[in-house]
């Protein structure tokens, strides 16, 4: 039997980078996935890519609406019956200096990376069990200050300390709440802000292990701490960067 046989994880932010590919992992796994996402067609070609047939379930969303966020809900609970664990992937990044920062661009990126993780756990707990788990996307830039990633990072920050505070609210229950922190990780993000090749490898310079990360990396750690192997470990956060946080590159 393989790990994750006959489990269902939610995955918001599925249809492309570090979702899909721990989709992909978990079902590889034997894990029925339900990925959520706004865009309809990234979504179903995503499910096309996993070739799982009923073991993923897509489903387009907001994460930023509850009234999105019930409707996903309802869907699982029709199809799956129940969760096993979420993994709050879904993000975006809008970067500038704070001067430039308009309401908007602050309503839109706290609505998705803060408000858009906190509702979905919320939402997710009538269909989570004794042994489910939580696992939430923060990032290197909750550590270290960047100039003009204010409000990307402070939200980053906020689902950080929201995992440190989760892990006793939901411990009664026995739901663990853990997070991943992504350095530098080769995705359609990242390639967007750093398009160049002279940008990425002022990027990898950075890094202790002298590599960019992959989505793979991040998806191998986000499956382990939804797995039983991580049954004792909660309200942590697992730093996969390749050392850019803690350590200075020679």
């Amino acid at each position: 039997m393989t790990e994750f046989e006959g489990k269902t994880v939610l995955i918001t932010g599925g249809g492309s980078g570090m979702g899909l590919a721990t989709a992909r992992r978990l079902v590889a796994d034997g894990a029925n996935v339900v990925l959520a996402g706004r865009d309809k067609d990234r979504l179903e070609a995503a499910a096309k890519d996993l070739d799982a047939g009923d073991r993923v379930l897509t489903v387009a969303a907001d994460v930023s609406s509850t009234e999105d966020l019930d409707r996903l809900m309802a869907e699982i609970e029709q199809r799956f019956g129940r969760l096993h664990g979420v993994f709050a992937n879904a993000g975006i990044a809008l970067f500038g200096m704070s001067a430039q920062a308009t309401e908007a661009d602050f309503d839109h990126i706290t609505g998705i990376n803060f408000k858009g993780v906190y509702f979905t756990i919320q939402k997710a707990l009538p269909l989570l069990g004794e042994g489910s788990s939580v696992v939430i996307n923060g990032s290197w830039l909750a550590h270290r200050g960047l100039a003009f990633t204010s409000i990307y990072a402070a939200t980053k920050a906020a689902v950080i300390n929201l995992t440190r505070t989760l892990a006793p609210d939901l411990g009664s229950r026995g739901i663990r709440v853990n997070a991943v922190s992504p350095g530098y990780v080769v995705t359609d993000m990242f390639t967007a802000i750093s398009s160049t090749e002279e940008a990425q490898e002022q990027c990898r310079s950075q890094v202790a292990l002298g590599r960019l990360g992959s989505a793979d990396d991040v998806a191998d750690a986000a499956a382990f701490l939804l797995s039983s192997r991580s049954s004792y470990i909660t309200g942590q956060e697992l730093a996969v960067d390749g050392g850019l946080t803690t350590s200075v590159a020679l």
